[in-house]
Order: structure tokens, then sequence, then C-alpha cells
């Protein structure tokens, strides 16, 4: 692909928010993590992060402003101002999560409750699953994805793809 094909392309998405592959940071002594530069790219203005508790595995769901006020604002046309269960998964959701902006160097602090529901310690894999990505303690990302493979054929369904 020519040069100027691959920087119309990058142009493109620049900021789309969509996040893909994986890497491994480690947190450095302050519980700092730094995001990929090409993620950082992908979030545009504001540059500010939702990081989330996931609802099903012990990870942590991150998503760019734009996307978290999407998904809220989906969610509450959706439901009714009643309904007692959305409103208690909303405040509960809300309580836990942690908007963090990142420094110069593109690090961001995510605080200690987070850290310790996920198991983040020292080393972070770092997985973009398109519209946010996720924070991973390795341990448990290598456990979740033994059983990956099994799964992708009937989860590609599920979704459409």
């Amino acid at each position: 692909m020519s040069e100027n094909v691959t920087g119309s392309l990058e142009s493109e998405v620049l900021g789309q928010g969509v996040f893909v592959s994986e890497f491994t940071h480690s947190l450095d002594p302050k519980k700092r993590l730094t995001i990929p530069s090409e993620w950082r790219a992908q979030v545009g203005t504001p540059r500010s992060l939702y990081v989330l508790p996931d609802v099903e595995e012990r990870c942590l769901c991150v998503l760019p402003n734009r996307e978290m006020i999407r998904r809220v604002n989906e969610s509450i046309r959706s439901q009714a101002v009643s309904d007692r269960r959305a409103r208690k998964f909303m405040r509960s959701l809300a309580a836990r999560a942690d908007l963090v902006a990142w420094d110069v160097q593109g690090r961001i602090r995510i605080k200690d409750e987070l850290l310790k529901f996920a198991g983040l310690k020292d080393h972070v894999v770092m997985v973009g699953a398109f519209q946010h990505f996720e924070l991973w303690n390795p341990d448990a990302y290598a456990a979740a994805g033994r059983n990956a493979d099994d799964e992708v054929a009937e989860a590609a369904r599920y979704v459409g793809f």
C-alpha cells in the first residue's frame, strides 16, 4: 500500500474510536498505565476515558467519552424511569466507574478499587474490543482465552458478524 493511501486510511479512522490489537504494559510505581499512542488517537476529544468494571468478567472496560455518553443515552431512553432494576444497575455501575484523562506521557491513573476488582498489580493486558478496550490481569486473560476458540463461531453468529 502506498504511503499516501496508508496516510489517508489512518486519517479516516483516527478519532473514530475503533480499538484493535493487544498490548501488554506495566503499571508504574504510582500505578499509572500508559495508553498506546494509536489508541489515544482513537479517543479524539475530549481526551477522557471512562473506566468501568465489566459486568461478566474480572476485567475493566475502558470507553471514550463519546461512546459512554452514547451508551448511557441509549440505556436511559430505553428504560422507564420507574424501572427499579435499571435504576439500580445504572447507579451501581456509575458509582464504581472512574473518569480519567491521560497526562502528557499518555498515562492514566485508575482508582485502587477498580485495580483490585480486576486483579491488576504489575502487568496489564490491554485488549481492543472495537468501541472500547479492556484491561486484564495476564493470568485471567490467558484463562479466559483457553475456551475462546470454541466459542468464537457461536459468538460471531450471535452478534451477526
